[in-house]
């Protein structure tokens, strides 16, 4: 058997509308430039992938949730710097029209060509900010702007003394939250991996001065791990540091989590030493105090921060891009392809089908129940069309680990025939006790 791993992603936007998990905004309509719905799949995977991650954070003794408001304050973003210094430089080709950043795209840093038509005639540089503004009130005028967030992170700063009194967490503590942001991204593309809007995975951890290269390592060992654990592939994974060029202003270091897209290697997950700017900043402009105080040391500080920040729609691409195999086989009767997502059973978005062996209603009643038994504790599917070889393989390329088939021998055993998605080995299973099996099966899963 040969095994071919994803290699183009157009294969995987098409899985992904024939199968519902991502389809075009607005499609009907010829859809909006970098806009995606999830569909009845999507948004399944996306709230495990959503729930992965949140427990990862929250179920430590030492990390806090938050749900903070998109809209802020707008003196908020002046105080981080996004009203002033959050743009990207802005060129146009005065020939085909055409807008891209001049910081990225290879044509214009190599030659100072429009990478669309390869002229010359281009306007200068200028800066374009990548924050969505809005009116809040019933005037549009200066004094009822607001800003679409682009980053969740100022939320946990202007609430760090919030989240630290009422929890009563002593630093070194974090806080985790998980929401949407937008940015007027320029050149947007590769189906969801950039968007204008986005929803963002963000942790900032609290620690004291001089502690900070510490937490910096630890944390990125344990989001490495947390990689692996979802059976990412090491070798699709890579440390990128960034270099003195690189360092955002606010940043002591940085590390970012790249991954092998189809595309190349690129941006997963940022883990960076903030130091103190964040806060530092939000106690200057506000003119409140955001020290905190060490009761077993009676001293006051501002902590320096360690955050981790990674998109749920990356992530979300990044397991399906790594999950995705065709396993080849070649017989008398010529190529038999069959495609797999392997993702893990916690990020999967069907854990076990139904599957009747005959829509007769001796087999549909019983299965019927079993689908609505094993309802209570999984996300499930029942499927009666077609021959059961052709609904393996539907279950087989949504990444369903188990496909359970009642027979017309459940009529007297009681049992059906489980087969595994790894391995498509069948074992027969008593219905009364398929929830708890399945159950040890997802908790007992092993990554690659």
């Amino acid at each position: 058997m040969k095994i071919k791993y994803l290699e183009d992603l157009n294969t995987l936007v098409s899985l992904s509308k024939r199968r519902g998990f991502v389809f075009q905004s607005s499609e009907i309509y010829g859809g909006l430039g970098s806009c995606w719905d999830y569909g009845p799949l999507g948004s399944l995977m996306k709230l495990n992938v959503k729930r992965a991650w949140w427990n990862a954070m929250t179920r430590r003794q030492d990390i806090v949730g938050l749900d903070a408001s998109i809209l802020m304050h707008p003196m908020v973003w002046k105080a981080s710097g996004h009203v002033d210094g959050f743009s990207d430089p802005l060129v146009d080709c005065k020939e085909c029209k055409t807008r891209f950043r001049a910081d990225n795209t290879e044509s214009y840093l190599k030659d100072k060509k429009c990478p669309n038509c390869g002229s010359k005639n281009l306007s200068e540089p200028r800066q374009f900010n990548l924050m969505f503004k809005t009116h809040m009130g019933p005037v549009e005028d200066s004094g009822s702007v607001v800003y679409l967030r682009p980053e969740t992170a100022q939320g946990h700063f202007v609430n760090f003394l919030n989240c630290q009194q009422s929890s009563r967490y002593k630093v070194p503590f974090g806080i985790a939250a998980i929401g949407k942001s937008f940015r007027n991204e320029i050149t947007p593309g590769n189906f969801i991996f950039r968007t204008r809007e986005f929803e963002q995975m963000e942790m900032q951890f609290f620690v004291k001065p001089g502690t900070d290269a510490q937490f910096f390592e630890m944390w990125k060992e344990i989001r490495w791990g947390f990689y692996k654990k979802y059976g990412i592939k090491t070798d699709n994974l890579e440390f990128h540091p960034h270099g003195e060029g690189e360092l955002a202003h606010y940043a002591k270091a940085a590390v970012d989590v790249h991954y092998r897209f189809p595309m190349g290697f690129s941006e997963l997950e940022g883990i960076h030493n903030r130091g103190d700017f964040d806060l530092t900043q939000h106690m200057k402009f506000s003119g409140k105090s955001l020290e905190y105080f060490d009761e077993a040391t009676k001293e006051k500080f501002i902590p320096y921060v360690i955050e981790t920040a990674v998109g749920c729609d990356r992530l979300f691409l990044a397991f399906l891009c790594d999950a995705y195999r065709e396993e080849i086989t070649t017989s008398e009767k010529g190529e038999d392809v069959r495609v797999v997502l392997g993702l893990h059973p916690e990020i999967a978005p069907i854990k076990a089908a139904v599957l009747p062996l005959s829509k007769k209603e001796e087999l549909a009643g019983p299965a019927e129940k079993l689908r609505a038994q094993l309802a209570e504790d999984f996300d499930v599917q029942y499927d009666e069309a077609g021959s059961i070889g052709k609904r393996y393989r539907r279950q087989d390329e949504i990444g369903t680990p188990f496909c359970c088939t009642v027979d017309f021998d459940s009529l007297n055993d009681g049992a059906v025939t489980v087969r595994h998605r790894e391995t498509m080995q069948q074992e027969r299973v008593n219905m009364t006790q398929l929830n708890a099996y399945v159950a040890a099966k997802l908790k007992n899963f092993s990554a690659n």
